[in-house]
């Protein structure tokens, strides 16, 4: 594949992400406009709840609204969850990224994990649920692929790598154990988004790669991102690429 045709499955993957502190209706704006590129279309934009609203009004229906929820904490705080879950639906989104609470697995509150998980599942149907497990901060190979198969379990439609808040977000390892879990559980709708540090083209091919080695169709592959974006129309527009591909 061409670093052309490898710009252009990115950009049909992209969730244009943009959750700032200082993020308002103009940056909304500004991002929804961003979005619509003389080369296509993005896949999502992902945004604060309180924005979802403005998002929806301002794209095509074929771009999908995502927002997120119990963000960026990961709390073991249902109520809040389903909170934020019941202004994303009511304000029309399609999608919901939701952090999986990272530190109660950590601290071995697993069946407590499993019915956040369960009720945030069931709350948001029928919307696209990704659920973050902030593979960062878990760090052990073990305790990332347990993430990922609680969010399976209960029923995720993507397993996403990180918030992009933390000191280490999305990484090759991570993304290997989490899409080994995705494809031992034989799901075949059940996709993987990698969030957080993915600036150029080379760097999301190399994900697209080893999501294709576990079986994964690009369709079911998500870069949560927000500089990604200008690596993609750079090498649209000019046939090369600004930005390193190495380098996490």
């Amino acid at each position: 594949m061409s670093l052309q045709d490898q710009a252009r499955t990115a950009l049909a993957c992209l969730d244009l992400t943009s959750l700032n502190d200082g993020d308002s209706e103009a940056s909304t704006a500004a991002l929804c406009a961003k979005a619509q590129t003389a080369f296509g279309n993005v896949a999502a934009v992902c945004v604060w709840p309180r924005f979802v609203a403005q998002a929806r009004a301002a794209l095509p229906k074929a771009v999908r609204v995502a927002a997120v929820a119990n963000f960026p904490d990961g709390e073991l705080d249902l109520p809040r969850a389903l909170r934020d879950i019941e202004t994303i639906a009511q304000a029309g989104g399609d999608e919901i990224d939701v952090v999986l609470p990272w530190k109660a697995l950590m601290a071995g509150d697993v069946q407590e994990v499993a019915e956040f998980l369960g009720e945030v599942r069931h709350a948001s149907q029928p919307l696209t649920l990704k659920v973050i497990i902030e593979s960062g901060e878990l760090k052990e190979e073990a305790l990332i692929r347990r993430a990922t198969q609680l969010a399976l379990n209960a029923g995720a439609d993507f397993i996403k790598t990180s918030t992009g808040k933390t000191a280490v977000s999305a990484t090759p390892a991570a993304a290997r154990a989490m899409l080994a879990e995705i494809k031992a559980a034989g799901m075949t709708s059940a996709g993987f988004k990698a969030s957080g540090g993915i600036r150029s083209v080379a760097q999301a091919a190399e994900y697209l790669q080893l999501a294709a080695d576990a079986g994964l169709a690009p369709q079911r592959v998500r870069f949560g991102a927000s500089g990604l974006l200008d690596d993609i129309l750079n090498v649209l527009g000019s046939g090369a690429s600004a930005a390193p591909g190495s380098g996490y």
